[in-house]
């Protein structure tokens, strides 16, 4: 992660504030600032990896953190982390399947995990993540307008490291945090709906020229041959345009 996210490093916790301000004043300029930074990063992976960082140097406790999502509706995976161990925790909620992650995705609350080892809640993932040094969590979700994102996951290694006042702010920069996946998404399935575009366009020149047909005509035979081969129309297309040939079906 580049100097952006670490320009966020001011703790609410170390007593910096701004002349005449307060706490609030501190944490409101912090989330305008991960707002800027967010919205500047190039793509999706380092609006996410900015998130992650951002986390930590926001929120009061946190030392490690990461993104869970639920892909196709049923699998859950990492979209981020700051570290190997914040990916082996993930893991464990996983394997386990429990875990404050798991409820803040599937039961959309937030979870508070004060101390892992004394934890009865989730005792097979708990234990597990106290064999990794793990003595604190707090799980919060991102989400938009009730469009469900995610869960940030935060942890720390001492217990007790999150109080009220970390999970208010996390719940703050959730909701910053959310805003900039969003934006970043959109920018995505944009990139990505000018590259199929292209790549549809060198396809129905190729078919135009070797058939001699109409560009309508040309993308008629895209579409049959999606169809028949059971593949999308940007695959065909892009198979076409890279090696000469239509997809049999």
């Amino acid at each position: 992660m580049g100097g952006d996210a670490t320009s966020l490093s001011a703790g609410t916790t170390d007593g910096m504030q701004p002349a005449g301000g307060t706490g609030q004043d501190v944490l409101a300029v912090r989330l305008s600032e991960l707002a800027r930074t967010l919205q500047h990063q190039q793509d999706l992976t380092q609006t996410l990896e900015g998130i992650v960082h951002a986390a930590v140097e926001t929120v009061p406790g946190a030392e490690q953190a990461s993104i869970s999502a639920v892909e196709r509706r049923q699998e859950v995976q990492t979209l981020a982390a700051t570290s190997e161990l914040s990916r082996a925790v993930d893991r464990a909620q996983y394997e386990t399947e429990q875990g404050p992650c798991l409820s803040t995705l599937y039961d959309r609350v937030t979870e508070r995990l004060p101390d892992l080892a004394a934890d009865e809640r989730w005792p097979a993932f708990s234990s597990r993540a106290a064999a990794l040094g793990v003595g604190s969590m707090l799980s919060v979700r991102l989400f938009v307008e009730g469009d469900e994102l995610g869960a940030l996951n935060l942890l720390s290694r001492s217990p007790g490291a999150f109080g009220d006042e970390s999970e208010h702010v996390a719940l703050l920069f959730a909701s910053h945090a959310a805003v900039a996946l969003v934006g970043a998404g959109e920018r995505a399935r944009l990139q990505e709906a000018m590259s199929s575009r292209d790549l549809i366009g060198q396809a129905k020149g190729i078919l135009m020229e070797r058939f001699k047909i109409t560009s309508d005509q040309a993308f008629l035979l895209l579409v049959r041959t999606s169809q028949d081969s059971n593949r999308k129309l940007r695959v065909v297309a892009e198979e076409l345009a890279s090696t000469g040939q239509l997809p049999r079906g």
